[in-house]
């Protein structure tokens, strides 16, 4: 069985909506649109008219990007919007499940509720730093199993997932669940992304962003790669003209050729902070565990979270609580910022530990 089958019947036999046909150089009287943009005189972006259906620019030179063939691409608003899309092409409400590894990325069941799919939890091995047990993650897979989602790095532990594991569940799920491969920080890793496997198994999808290591968050601008067929039905669900023009011309303008060069600096710079941040805070007497970290934020538990937040927040410095996941009391995850606001997070710290003494 095609793991593309696996779809919602009603989404396999979909007619997807058909956008205006939009041909350069022709009078377009086909899709309602303004003839004139009568808010704005000479309107350099030519807002009276709708942007592509879909941004196929984009779609280009993300594909070039994470080394994939077009046709294995579809271009969302931000990795989110892939993980909402495939839980409403793949899960029917309440019949089909999805399978997460908590803790993780809270937006995995959030979809799913909003979907009503069921939700079963295969969590990480917080005795082990977090690991990834794939056995664990079989074992709680079941016949209404269509998504299993594995976020490397970890969000919110920083941590990897062997990729053998992950090729090992995606072999044994074949036909039956797809694998989906949440990479919204590989960048920061050193690993290779799984983007250049797809064609290895065919129910292996990878989620790429803009938003962390290009520094594209207000853009939203992400990415789903999986083989042909499972792009062809994302596709059915995804409406046209998710991307307003400003928004593509400004991807198009970030991607341009030698801002790559640019972007790699940046992430290196990132990668030295977020040592030098691991190191500092090691030395603080409020902090009592930091997990290793392969991403642009790393997990700290405090002897006392709720204390040190309110202290922080007096200083202007914002961190995310996480205190009320399982296994996670008094742990906050911590952005790396610039040189300058992490130090200004260690100096507010070390104040406090000056008041607690």
């Amino acid at each position: 069985m095609k793991s593309a089958s696996i779809a919602r019947p009603e989404i396999l036999t979909l007619k997807p909506y058909q956008a205006g046909q939009q041909v350069p150089g022709t009078i377009r009287l086909n899709a309602n649109e303004a003839p004139v943009a009568a808010w704005k005189d000479g309107d350099p972006q030519s807002l009276n008219r709708y942007p592509e259906a879909r941004p196929f620019t984009i779609q280009q030179r993300l594909a070039a990007m994470f080394g994939v063939s077009v046709a294995n691409l579809l271009v969302t608003r931000g990795s989110s919007e892939a993980i909402d899309v495939l839980i409403r092409a793949f899960c029917c409400a309440y019949k089909d499940a999805i399978v997460t590894t908590p803790p993780t990325f809270e937006m995995y069941r959030v979809y799913a509720d909003i979907q009503g799919v069921g939700m079963v939890d295969a969590p990480l091995d917080a005795g082990n730093g977090f690991r990834l047990d794939p056995q664990r993650i079989l074992d709680a897979c079941s016949s209404t199993t269509k998504l299993v989602f594995l976020c490397t790095p970890n969000n919110p532990t920083g941590g990897l997932i062997d990729t053998a594991d992950i090729m090992t569940i995606a072999r044994a799920r074949q036909g039956k669940s797809l694998v989906v491969v949440d990479e919204a920080y590989i960048e920061f890793s050193g690993q290779t992304s799984l983007c250049q496997r797809i064609d290895e198994v065919d129910n292996l999808v990878v989620l790429r962003t803009l938003s962390k290591a290009h520094a594209l968050a207000g853009a939203r601008c992400g990415a789903a790669v999986a083989n042909e067929e499972i792009v062809n039905v994302l596709g059915r669900v995804l409406p046209p003209y998710t991307f307003p023009t400003p928004v593509v011309e400004c991807v198009l303008q970030a991607l341009e050729h030698g801002r790559a060069e640019r972007s790699a600096a940046a992430i290196a710079d990132i990668i030295a902070e977020r040592e030098r941040l691991h190191e500092a805070l090691e030395a603080e007497t409020c902090v009592e565990t930091i997990w290793p970290s392969q991403a642009n934020f790393m997990l700290v538990r405090f002897r006392d979270l709720a204390a040190v937040q309110n202290f922080l927040r007096e200083e202007r410095i914002l961190i995310r609580d996480f205190s009320s996941y399982p296994a996670l009391k008094n742990c906050a995850r911590i952005t790396v910022g610039t040189a300058a606001e992490n130090d200004a997070l260690l100096a507010a710290l070390r104040r406090f530990g000056e008041q607690q003494s």
